[in-house]
């Protein structure tokens, strides 16, 4: 089984050291960080916005995974780019206009990535995968950390990963992820992982994140 590209989500660290944390998870064989940013209006909750990303990114040198949950996302885009994300995700429901979003991420000199809420179908995103890197397969709705995995996303997973065969776009799951989900995913054939409080509830990060890697001892 392929080992999957983990990114702790930022969003259930301690707050109160989050350069601490970055730097822990980070150490402690991260190989991206994920940075939920949350509005209060596409979803419910309020996160953080660039000041904290650009605050964050003297941490490590770690890909920044930028997962925007904003609605509008155009005018905010330059902002998170030079706060230092490598990796720009919209979501397909928050923008009107996706192809000239994920044209404009480019022209800002960051990877592409587009996101697909639990309801949203893959044909959705269907003539604008030349422009991205990455699609994001949302296994909870989101807004709110903490939530229940749900099983019917890992058939459109393994639909995703068909239609992307030999394109090099890799697929990304975030959402209820822990050991068990982990390795149901990447069978369907997830590329990389987001877990929040899978790794930062625990009390060691390393083994938290060799446990979200199928068929490594812990």
């Amino acid at each position: 089984m392929p080992r999957p590209l983990i990114a702790p989500s930022i969003l259930a660290a301690d707050f109160g050291r989050l350069r601490e944390e970055v730097r822990a998870v980070a150490e402690a064989g991260a190989d991206w960080i994920h940075l939920d940013v949350m509005d209060g209006h596409f979803v419910p909750n309020v996160s953080f916005g660039p000041a904290v990303i650009g605050a964050l990114r003297a941490a490590t040198d770690r890909v920044f995974d930028c997962h925007l949950m904003i609605e509008p996302v155009d005018p905010h885009l330059a902002a998170f780019a030079k706060a230092g994300a490598d990796r720009i995700t919209v979501h397909a429901e928050a923008t009107r206009h996706l192809d000239r979003t994920l044209q404009a991420i480019g022209a800002l000199g960051r990877k592409a990535g587009v996101a697909l809420n639990p309801a949203t179908p893959i044909d959705a995103v269907e003539h604008v995968l030349e422009r991205v890197d990455l699609v994001l397969v949302m296994t909870v709705n989101p807004g709110f950390g903490g939530q229940s995995f749900i099983p019917a996303m890992l058939e459109k997973v393994r639909r995703l990963k068909a239609r992307l065969a030999g394109s090099g776009v890799l697929i990304q799951v975030d959402g209820g992820i822990n050991p068990d989900t982990a390795h149901a995913v990447v069978q369907a054939g997830a590329d990389a992982l987001v877990a929040g409080s899978a790794i930062f509830g625990a009390e060691d990060y390393a083994k938290a994140i060799r446990a979200l890697r199928p068929g490594v001892v812990v």
